[in-house]
């Protein structure tokens, strides 16, 4: 038995949900530590397509409870309407438990979001306008509510004093309208959540005490951690390995194993440096064949060839003990790959990853070619199946990243999920 922390390992978008629901099918706790409904995981069972936002991915497993942390904040017209959604598809959702102590949305969290957007320049951030930033902010400042507050008797008191003093900001700061108040609204929404707020921290802690397996499931990725990723581009969370022990109430010495999910290639959403970026027709078939496009905002994602400067930082920030390479059905068809192993900025190499923004748009990536296939791998049953430059690819990851793949993905189905 044993607890595993799920993380992406680039700019997110990396996979986690199809790897999650892989490995849900075996565990018995899997509990979502970060972020909000800015994330989407997309998870592809027996041909039915399931977007979750909110819920972790491990509720397709009906033995597997399923933990919303307390480092996550919750939004919750949307998480019903995700939970109705699923009880469309078959699913109870009664193996769903939230945190006691996570941060709720609120609409004027939304209306802060854009008003700021706007503020700063749209787009410069790349924000999905859900609220997030704003209800961490307030988490932060310690005005937030949190859910056992939104489902218990004190709502409405410290929703009233939250809005006065948003609606401050929004009108003289911002110079937008008042909201009015949506008490009996998020009442009736308090109402239909309560049944599912619990200590998640001891539920978690008691689970792990008698021995069942848990995977600890996060959102985004390790370059939009709020410390260690391309800030400002960043999220407003710590979607790092370390972000499950405050996120969830564990410490980190119960974590027994960190896996760091990446493509076979890059992809990124929104501004700000991208060193092995492609455009053009590569680009174009990268982008297409691996449906490059946004679970939660539909937009197109930016495509580069495999940085291994940026998996190496993962690899050191996360403490990976593994990684799975998603996705590697997609290079099939291209004859040469393009992998970055080190930077050339400044008059030298670089091999870590800079904090430096300036410095990472002006570096150019030092790449190695390597030999492309073209069999149709989606349907190989095991590692030793794929072609030999399929197989170098993955070694020449394992050798300069210095951590085992242990898992390799050749299609969206879990069925298509190679084990090493």
């Amino acid at each position: 038995m044993s607890v595993r922390c799920i993380v992406g390992a680039q700019w997110g978008d990396e996979g986690k949900g199809k790897i999650t629901d892989y490995l849900a099918e075996k565990s018995d706790v899997v509990a979502r530590y970060q972020g909000g409904s800015n994330a989407g995981h997309t998870v592809d069972k027996g041909g039915e397509v399931y977007k979750l936002h909110l819920v972790p991915s491990g509720i397709l497993n009906k033995r597997c409870m399923n933990i919303i942390g307390n480092g996550v904040v919750v939004d919750p017209p949307l998480l019903l309407q995700e939970l109705d959604e699923l009880r469309g598809k078959g699913l109870a959702c009664d193996n769903l438990r939230i945190s006691d102590r996570a941060q709720v949305v609120m609409p004027y969290h939304k209306i802060l979001d854009k008003l700021m957007e706007k503020s700063r320049g749209a787009g410069d951030i790349g924000t999905t306008m859900k609220g997030i930033g704003p209800t961490y902010t307030d988490k932060v400042r310690r005005s937030g509510i949190r859910m056992n507050e939104f489902v218990g008797d004190t709502f409405k008191s410290r929703l009233e004093g939250a809005l006065e003093q948003k609606n401050t900001a929004i009108e003289n700061v911002y110079g937008g309208q008042k909201i009015k108040s949506f008490y009996d609204e998020y009442a009736q929404y308090g109402s239909r959540l309560k049944p599912y707020v619990t200590d998640t921290s001891a539920l978690i802690y008691e689970s792990i005490k008698q021995g069942k397996d848990v995977l600890l499931e996060g959102a985004q990725g390790t370059l939009l951690d709020i410390d260690h990723g391309t800030y400002p581009f960043v999220t407003s969370s710590s979607s790092t390995s370390g972000g499950a022990c405050t996120g969830l109430g564990i410490g980190p010495t119960l974590i027994d194993e960190v896996t760091g999910i990446a493509k076979a290639y890059t992809t990124r959403v929104g501004k700000g440096p991208f060193p092995t970026e492609l455009e053009g027709k590569v680009a174009d078939y990268v982008r297409d064949k691996g449906n490059e496009y946004g679970t939660t905002t539909g937009r197109a994602r930016r495509v580069g060839w495999l940085d291994l400067v940026i998996l190496r930082y993962a690899a050191r920030v996360n403490g990976l003990t593994s990684l799975a390479v998603t996705k590697l059905d997609t290079l099939t068809g291209l004859k040469e790959i393009n992998v970055c192993t080190s930077y050339k900025g400044a008059g030298e190499n670089i091999y870590d990853f800079p904090a430096d923004l300036d410095l990472l748009g002006k570096v150019k990536p030092e790449c190695r070619m390597l030999k492309g296939w073209d069999e149709d791998i989606s349907q190989v049953q095991s590692f030793d199946e794929l072609p030999q430059q399929a197989k170098d690819y993955i070694k020449f990851i394992e050798d300069n990243v210095g951590v085992p793949v242990s898992i390799v993905s050749v299609g969206p189905e879990r069925s298509q999920t190679l084990l090493r």
